[in-house]
């Protein structure tokens, strides 16, 4: 009998240590996948962050860097300027990016630093409890919002995908979902030429991915992925807001 699916080459044995219905796991699964298919494995590295990702390095046989919270475009900085045929990835979620490491990724595009980066944006702080992130929701829920996000105690949810693809050192940007098997397709052609890009020595790559949290949420996992479709992207609209082979 054909084999139609196998399980990535790169994976260990590890086992996963998302919470069920996390986004995370589909991401990896995703990465996982392109590092077989794009043969990254022995020359590539990938830079984890502070998060729910960050035993993530237990489930790849390849090189990989724990960073400090907010960090890993710093490190990656060095990792890429240090051995530019590298392939380089950043792996962030909207706490450790946007809160701890907002400077660190926004002078990594500013400086065009030629890594790639996948964000997790779930809206909220995953592994640390359930607090509020810079891209909670207006009136969302959180630890440290019980009541809801207010503009007047926490301003608003940032749009990173947008803001990083108005900077000149970005040379593609989109932001994607996971909420359906097309979803989740579109989200690995994204990721491939974000590589791709990075490879080609273009310039930062970025893809932005909508991912659930049951849990911090206090959702089933079915009830999180309509919630993404149906309220998360109206704050977050799905498209590629820069790539600069179409724009040749």
């Amino acid at each position: 009998m054909k084999a139609v699916y196998e399980r990535p080459k790169v994976f260990t044995d590890a086992i996963t240590t998302y919470c069920g219905g996390c986004g995370h796991g589909i991401v990896n699964k995703l990465i996982a996948e392109l590092i077989d298919e794009m043969g990254l494995q022995k020359n590539g590295v990938i830079a984890w962050p502070i998060g729910c990702s960050c035993l993530a390095d237990k489930f790849y046989n390849m090189d990989q860097i724990m960073c400090l919270h907010g960090r890993a475009p710093a490190t990656a900085t060095g990792m890429k300027r240090a051995e530019p045929d590298k392939f380089v990835l950043v792996y962030q979620g909207d706490g450790d990016m946007v809160s701890e490491g907002m400077a660190e990724i926004m002078h990594a595009a500013i400086r065009g630093e030629k890594f790639s980066v996948v964000f997790i944006n779930n809206a909220i702080y995953g592994m640390t409890g359930g607090q509020i992130a810079p891209t909670t929701l207006m009136g969302q829920k959180a630890t440290t919002a019980p009541a809801g996000r207010s503009a007047i105690n926490s301003g608003y949810p940032i749009n990173m995908a947008e803001t990083l693809a108005s900077l000149k050192g970005v040379c593609y940007s989109e932001r994607v979902t996971v909420t359906s098997p097309a979803a989740v397709a579109k989200t690995k052609r994204a990721m491939k030429k974000a590589f791709e890009l990075q490879m080609q020595g273009k310039g930062m790559t970025f893809v932005e991915i909508l991912s659930p949290c049951p849990t911090n949420w206090s959702m089933s996992p079915v009830k999180c992925l309509k919630w993404i479709d149906d309220v998360m992207v109206e704050q977050y609209p799905l498209g590629v807001f820069k790539d600069v082979e179409e724009e040749a």
